[in-house]
């Protein structure tokens, strides 16, 4: 969706490369092994983190059935889907895959720890709740392929 001003699609796209920027170089990055991944969390390039599936498997139900699946997917969701939303790549798709990953992170994780321990997966939620149906604007790798489609 292309706002009517180009600085406006400049003020929404700083939250979506701020928070993708977050995800990937943190929060994924230290779950799932990406070239940028911290050496000491001595995982190879797309593997999980040993601890994550048991993490995973504690939130029950369905997934206790796959934790491997569920950790893998999160993960990559967090890793992958923070770079796509960084660079504005396949924006909607990756904000899909961050809604529902941050919302199992607080309605399965950090619910029970409190208000406040909820706060970043929320955050991220929020925006990848308006970048799901925004988009990535004009400051986006998908802009340029849909630009370069449209002649």
């Amino acid at each position: 969706m292309l706002l009517p001003f180009w600085w406006q699609d400049v003020m929404i796209s700083i939250p979506r490369i701020v928070c993708g920027y977050l995800l990937t170089a943190n929060f994924g990055a230290a779950k799932f092994g990406m070239p940028w991944s911290p050496v000491v969390n001595n995982l190879g390039l797309f593997e999980v983190a040993f601890w994550f599936p048991k993490d995973v498997a504690a939130y029950g139900g369905l997934f206790a059935i796959a934790p491997a699946f569920f950790a893998w997917m999160g993960a990559f969701s967090e890793a992958v889907g923070g770079l796509f939303l960084l660079l504005g790549f396949q924006t909607r798709i990756a904000s899909f895959l961050l809604l529902m990953t941050m919302l199992v992170a607080v309605f399965m994780q950090q619910i029970n720890n409190g208000l406040w321990n909820c706060l970043p997966a929320m955050g991220f939620l929020w925006v990848s709740l308006y970048t799901l149906i925004m988009g990535s604007g004009r400051i986006g790798i998908d802009y340029l392929i849909s630009k370069k489609h449209i002649k």
